[in-house]
């Protein structure tokens, strides 16, 4: 029996096919949203309903969060005392001030004016070790309970990922799921840390400073407080620019991120067509978008903190001015008009820090509501609350199977819930305008035990039919059963846990290649694990190794050769003793040596357990208990090889057309003269 071609090597006619169809099945190109990257969100700088629920992930930690702002109420004060015992130091024992007119704590200290001194100076040391230490502890606290709140969320976000369907993956890149649990996560730590208590100590502050200036000179503190309109007019202009740049930096990062993940997953691709220029003029286009961004940010901050700088040295000068004056004709003491100067200079401080807090924020409740969006959207795909157990039989099932990956329209839907399991389905023609059926009313029965394989042009469903098998997705209508039991009534765990399936793009993980063949089952022994090795004919490559199954295995398996990591993939699924076995073009992508190895394992993974093959290349299932023959989403024949070959269908003309070019050749080989040799 002739052979397919076999080997790892590009033709010029597969490369060209490549080009025109870059895609291997088309059952496996879903609708991808075209704003799926730039789903970022101008949030306002507090959202209540975001606020609460981001106050929740502190619940664990309210006794640190307690201890926090009680330092950060008691920094605040301490931050303030320092003027006040300056002035204290300059009225009481500088300028003689009568004890009658002086504070309650100027009349408590040393009547000595050296002594008096010493006092004061004491007391400013100790507040300013007091601010230190409060300072430590806040900052540990907040620095410790930010941390721990970071991996919660990462943690959430991760297990909630992990349990959404296949279909959210295909309208969702995995540079933006990256984005959310790295950059969101930290723009909502930053807020814990930087932001929400960071805040409250700087309204104290504030708070603090203004009732102790008007309490020593009105006059003086309502002229200090005049510039605040144009700092409130400055700042507003700040944020508002400063709000659309940080929105645009966020929006290019996520771009950055889906861009550098996807073009150096596929950089065997981008070389192959020398896309390298391209890929560069795009990832520049894009990396220029936050360049730009971050200079308009920058812009905006060199232009603000200089402008309130001005404004805060205009209240300074006011007060001198008009300070001095009052001075000079006992208005107001020396020790209040120093006490005002260095209160005016402190004042401003805090103004400029909340800008910066409002940006915090900003990029938290946007954070935010990225990740809460993600986490609320709920798995389609989910375990019934009272799982059916199958019978363990390994059977499997399709019952007027109908299938799209596009989205029905609410009328749809109610047609379809209408219309009995077991009867026929409404005519798919009627909504060809809006509806690709992938699969078009598909029943068939594979047997506990048997072999059976499923051949068909691209696109004609094969790779479909397994992932409805594992309920990766749900049929619109029909049902898939295995185990005797429809799978939208099986728990998803024990489901999943009866497959074996090996793909013809193998995965391998960072780790060695024992961890890559248990995937964490740690119940497979070492022994098991040398047997499923060796059962696939990898046994004796993996043992030619320096460190054997321990062996450590790069990104993706990238040192080892494609044959070798789909041998590993076969030696994974056999380990985890599967009842139903699936081999998705298993050997498409190996040599004539590695496929002839895996056609001796073959034998031994499929007796005692139903399986499943897809295939092009015929010469593979030819042996299979039961071929189904799948054209533009039907089943069009079913039977066994010689069975479909004796009906002259389409399992005909496939054969034929795989092996007419061998064929010819092999006949062009024969006719040719035997050279002689002298």
């Amino acid at each position: 029996m002739p052979e397919a071609k076999t080997g790892t090597e590009l033709d010029p006619k597969q490369v060209d096919a490549a080009k025109a169809e870059p895609t291997r099945d088309a059952e496996q190109t879903k609708p991808v949203s075209p704003s799926a990257q730039d789903d970022d969100v101008i949030g306002k700088a507090y959202d209540s309903r975001l606020m609460r629920r981001l106050l929740t992930y502190l619940r664990p930690y309210k006794l640190q969060t307690a201890l926090s702002g009680l330092a950060i109420l008691l920094k605040a004060g301490s931050d303030v005392l320092g003027p006040f015992l300056v002035k204290i130091a300059v009225d009481r024992y500088m300028t003689g001030q009568p004890v009658a007119q002086l504070s309650w704590l100027a009349r408590r200290l040393s009547p000595h004016s050296t002594i008096g001194i010493t006092e004061c100076a004491l007391l400013y040391l100790g507040a300013l070790c007091l601010s230190f230490l409060l300072e430590l502890l806040q900052t540990y606290l907040m620095q410790w309970t930010g941390q721990r709140i970071m991996f919660d969320m990462r943690r959430e976000i991760f297990t909630h990922i992990q349990r959404m369907q296949p279909a959210f993956f295909d309208r969702n890149p995995v540079g933006k799921l990256v984005t959310r649990v790295t950059s969101d996560v930290d723009a909502i730590n930053e807020m814990f840390t930087s932001g929400v208590l960071a805040i409250f100590e700087d309204v104290f502050v504030l708070l603090f400073i203004v009732i102790i200036m008007l309490r020593m000179s009105w006059p003086l503190a309502l002229l200090t407080l005049s510039v605040i309109p144009a700092i409130l007019y400055v700042t507003g202009i700040f944020r508002r620019h400063v709000r659309d740049s940080y929105r645009r930096i966020r929006s290019a990062i996520a771009r950055i991120n889906a861009y550098m993940q996807e073009h150096v997953s596929g950089m065997s691709i981008v070389q192959l067509f020398n896309r390298e220029q391209r890929a560069y003029d795009d990832f520049a286009a894009i990396n220029r978008q936050h360049m730009d961004a971050y200079k308009d940010a920058i812009l905006a901050y060199a232009l603000y903190y200089p402008a309130v700088e001005l404004l805060s040295s205009i209240a300074i000068a006011l007060v001198v001015w008009r300070g001095g004056l009052s001075a000079l004709h006992g208005a107001v003491t020396l020790g209040v008009l120093i006490a005002f100067m260095q209160y005016a200079q402190r004042f401003f401080r805090p103004i400029m820090d909340l800008s910066e807090k409002y940006n915090i924020l900003q990029a938290a409740m946007a954070a935010s509501e990225r990740v809460f969006k993600l986490l609320d959207d709920a798995p389609t795909i989910t375990s019934p609350r009272q799982p059916i157990c199958g019978n363990d039989s390994g059977s499997i099932e399709f019952r007027n199977v109908w299938f799209t990956y596009g989205q029905l329209t609410p009328e749809q839907v109610d047609s379809l819930r209408s219309t009995p399991l077991d009867g026929p389905a409404p005519d798919p023609r009627a909504w060809t305008h809006s509806i690709e059926w992938i699969l078009r009313d598909v029943s068939f029965t594979i047997a506990p035990g048997e072999t059976a394989a499923i051949v068909g042009h691209t696109g004609a469903g094969k790779t479909t039919i397994t992932a409805l098998m594992m309920r990766f997705y749900d049929v619109q209508h029909g049902q898939v059963l295995v185990d005797g039991v429809d799978v939208r009534d099986q728990d998803l765990n024990s489901l999943r846990r009866r497959f074996g399936v090996v793909l013809q793009d193998p995965f391998l993980f960072t780790g060695t290649i024992a961890n890559n063949i248990r995937l964490g089952s740690s119940w497979i022994t070492d022994q098991q694990l040398e047997e499923a090795a060796d059962q696939v004919n990898v046994g004796d490559f993996i043992r030619t190794l320096p460190a054997r199954f321990a062996e450590p295995v790069t990104e993706r398996g990238a040192t080892l050769s494609t044959g070798q990591k789909q041998l590993i993939s076969f030696a994974r699924a056999l380990a985890h003793r599967p009842a139903i076995l699936i081999l998705d073009e298993a050997t498409s992508s190996v040599d004539t040596d590695t496929e002839l190895r895996v056609r001796t394992a073959l034998d031994r993974m499929v007796t005692g357990r139903t399986s499943v093959l897809i295939a092009h290349r015929l010469s593979t299932i030819q042996r299979a208990d039961t071929i189904l023959v799948m054209h533009r989403g039907q089943l069009r024949e079913q039977g066994t090889h010689q069975q479909l070959l004796a009906e002259h269908g389409l399992y005909w003309k496939l054969y034929q057309l795989q092996y007419k070019d061998q064929e010819l050749a092999s006949a062009s080989q024969l006719s040719q003269p035997t050279p002689t040799t002298a």
